[in-house]
């Protein structure tokens, strides 16, 4: 025998439920909250219970200025990055030889060795050697090159990633191989493969602290010599170390934003 409810009562009972639900959402993130603000207290009073404070309250603007040089060795790099591994991408790819050969021997050696000694050759042996580089530019091609190969295969997945009917399809209708893969593997796979480029843009914010150095003069390079001068070192890290964290939320929310972007047509 059928059971009939009436439409009322099943609808506060949906209500109860949607209520109960968003009271367990908020009650989850109130606990996470405050979870992050007692362990982010603790830190900060262990950490500073011998503070110089005054050297912070004359040096934070110095330390602060070299976010400027960060954030732009960052764009400039992940810009080369990109560029080089759509290119290293589309020379795995290749049947040619010559293209297929180049491309596994630039991954596999700029990924086999460390980026340290990478930057050392491209701002020091270049210069023994006659070619000069501006300090600044010599830090975006060692990190840039660096990064491009490890995103060469994050590429070259991501055009893999493409249904391979789509291809099929506009081979069919008589469309260029260089023009299927502008207008429709291209675009496919860069959308693909964005997440992990907002990734490997957060990494190299903090991978750029390595060419402080050769005398960049961004965030790390700055605190150091600030700490240096003033005998402060512990002081000016934890305060760059904050910077950097900063950073690096504000990024990643970006991201995040980025990708429910990209996601609402799967949605």
């Amino acid at each position: 025998m059928a059971v009939t409810r009436d439409p009322d009562e099943v609808a506060t009972v949906i209500d109860a439920i949607a209520v109960a639900q968003r009271r367990r959402r908020i009650r989850y993130r109130l606990v996470f909250a405050v979870t992050w603000v007692g362990l982010v207290a603790v830190i900060v009073v262990a950490l500073t219970t011998r503070f110089d404070w005054p050297f912070l309250r004359t040096w934070w603007p110095f330390i602060l200025a070299g976010v400027e040089a960060t954030i732009l060795l960052t764009v400039f790099s992940i810009g080369l990055a990109c560029v080089l591994a759509l290119v290293g991408a589309l020379g795995r790819l290749s049947t040619n030889p010559v293209a297929n050969g180049a491309a596994s021997l630039y991954v596999s050696v700029i990924r086999g060795t460390p980026l340290l000694v990478q930057l050392f050759v491209w701002v020091l042996a270049l210069a023994e050697l006659g070619l000069v580089l501006p300090l600044f530019w010599g830090g975006v091609i060692a990190l840039g090159v660096n990064y491009g190969a490890y995103m060469t295969e994050i590429f070259r997945a991501g055009i893999q990633a493409v249904p391979r009917g789509q291809r099929e399809a506009a081979q069919a209708l008589g469309m260029p191989e260089r023009t299927i893969m502008r207008r429709i593997v291209l675009p496919q796979a860069i959308r693909i493969v964005i997440p992990a480029i907002g990734n490997d843009f957060i990494a190299m914010i903090k991978d750029t602290s390595l060419v402080s150095i050769v005398g960049i003069q961004e965030l790390a390079f700055r605190a150091n010599s600030a700490g240096r001068q003033k005998v402060n070192i512990t002081e000016a890290l934890l305060f760059a170390a904050l910077v950097y964290w900063i950073m690096t939320i504000a990024f990643s929310l970006i991201q995040e934003r980025m990708e429910r972007r990209l996601a609402r047509g799967d949605r």
